[in-house]
């Protein structure tokens, strides 16, 4: 175990070292509704650990992980159920940690916060080093292009990768490929009507899609087939599926876990593996008014088959990002996406269950990343969500579940920043960032989101 955690002294329980050597393996998964898997908190002086940790210079590569709305309460709820309040995640096993500010900016009055953000601002701030306003795709608070981190890797010669569980089109992927004044212009049918002056018939550079395309990442996986399936507007593909605009600029496309698997190098990959958003992997009681027996989740009967895990994802942007045959390496982003989504419906296990799914690609990453010392790892989230952690019993005026943790006590969850049966909201909390590698140092204390475009770029040495 020493590879995994120097100079730590861990207690392991039979199932928490099995979950542990399959991640490290490259298994799919660090546990299931029914895994004890409890680990233990470190303990001990870890000040030569941390000391260790701390690497200046440059690195080869830049995997960015981002938990949509996991904030604090996100994490200590999977954390309970999954691990053991005592255990550990392997986001918590990161070295370095901090947290950022996540505030948006008013749209044409940058000087003004917003408090709250959502995907869209928080995702163009790490993605340019600019606030925005909210609903903004990588434009400025004028709406101005601001060029993303994914263009400025592709233009040093880094091969690329965006990696989500949400339509690609999503907030999140799309800040990193694509400029528009509002995150709901996906397809062209939509920015017809919402984003006229992004519209290619009118001249501008398109829908989402469209723009994802043109700026044409190596790897692009998640899904949203849905808008690729709309047809141009304007321009050399008018008339046409964005698709065919896909195919021509090379991509083989993945449509199954199989076609994922089978995807070789030499060709950008496209994996669309839902119509919208990949269905999650969790079921169990929505959060109501009064409150829900104590219950246990399960897994989602309507989850495919064929639906990759996001891990397998993460893992095979890995093998197609890393040529050792280059001498550049890659900008990755892997996005948890219905962590948010699951919090907005009050939804406990489907959003337990995507931080624990989450949270298998981060080991992913992580077992890369100490085979790759050039590696840095990023592992945050876009803002704070509406779940919290409340003690068995409580009176709330709020939508509340019960669940029966894998250590078999009750953990209650509340969700009140939105009246009862409608779509709860984010919070304005600063979250969590954490670390491993390169550069990592940089994200300890507090920064702002916008601080990690800087770090990447230093990271990189892109200009």
């Amino acid at each position: 175990m020493r590879t995994l955690f120097a100079g730590r002294r861990k207690w392991l329980t039979a199932g928490a070292i099995g979950a542990v050597l399959v991640a490290a393996a490259g298994g799919t998964a660090l546990a299931t509704p029914g895994d004890t898997g409890v680990r233990a908190a470190s303990a001990g002086d870890r000040t030569q650990e941390v000391r260790n940790a701390i690497q200046g210079g440059s690195a080869r590569n830049v995997v960015l992980f981002i938990g949509d709305g996991m904030g604090q309460s996100e994490i200590t709820s999977a954390r309970n159920y999954s691990r053991g309040a005592a255990g550990r995640l392997a986001m918590d096993e990161l070295p370095l940690t901090g947290d950022y500010t996540t505030y948006a900016v008013e749209k044409g009055n940058p000087a003004k916060p917003d408090y709250v953000t959502d995907s869209a601002a928080s995702g163009t701030g790490w993605a340019t080093g600019t606030k925005s306003y909210n609903g903004a795709i990588s434009v400025d608070a004028y709406g101005n292009p601001v060029p993303t981190i994914l263009e400025l890797a592709k233009r040093a010669g880094l091969r690329t990768g965006d990696v989500t569980t949400a339509e690609v089109q999503d907030a999140t992927p799309a800040v990193l490929g694509s400029h528009v004044v509002s995150r709901d212009c996906k397809g062209p049918d939509e920015t017809s009507k919402l984003c006229p002056a992004n519209a290619k018939e009118n001249g501008g550079a398109g829908s989402i899609a469209e723009q994802l395309v043109q700026t044409r990442p190596d790897v692009l996986l998640g899904g949203g087939a849905k808008y690729f399936a709309q047809n141009a507007k304007a321009g050399k593909y008018a008339g046409k599926p964005v698709l065919e605009q896909a195919k021509a600029a090379g991509y083989q496309v993945a449509r199954t876990a199989a076609d994922l698997a089978a995807a070789k190098p030499g060709k950008p990959l496209l994996g669309l593996f839902a119509d919208g958003n990949l269905p999650v992997n969790w079921t169990g009681p929505l959060a109501k008014t009064g409150g829900t027996a104590p219950s246990r989740c399960t897994p989602n009967p309507d989850l495919p088959a064929t639906q990759p895990k996001l891990a397998d994802q993460t893992r095979k942007a890995l093998q197609l990002l890393d040529d050792r045959r280059s001498d550049k390496g890659f900008f990755l982003q892997v996005e948890g996406a219905s962590i948010d989504k699951q919090d907005h419906a009050a939804d406990p296990c489907g959003q337990i269950g995507e931080v624990v799914d989450f949270d298998a690609a981060i080991a992913a990453g992580m077992a890369f990343a100490r085979s790759h010392a050039d590696t840095l790892v990023l592992v945050t989230a876009d803002h704070g969500h509406t779940s919290q952690i409340i003690g068995n019993g409580t009176a709330s005026p709020g939508e509340t579940a019960t669940l029966v943790t894998n250590e078999g006590a009750n953990m209650t969850l509340n969700y009140a920043t939105a009246m009862p049966g409608q779509s709860m909201d984010h919070t304005g909390t600063q979250v969590r960032i954490a670390g491993y590698g390169p550069q990592a140092a940089n994200i300890v204390g507090l920064t702002n989101q916008t601080d990690v475009f800087g770090t990447l770029k230093r990271a990189l040495r892109l200009r």
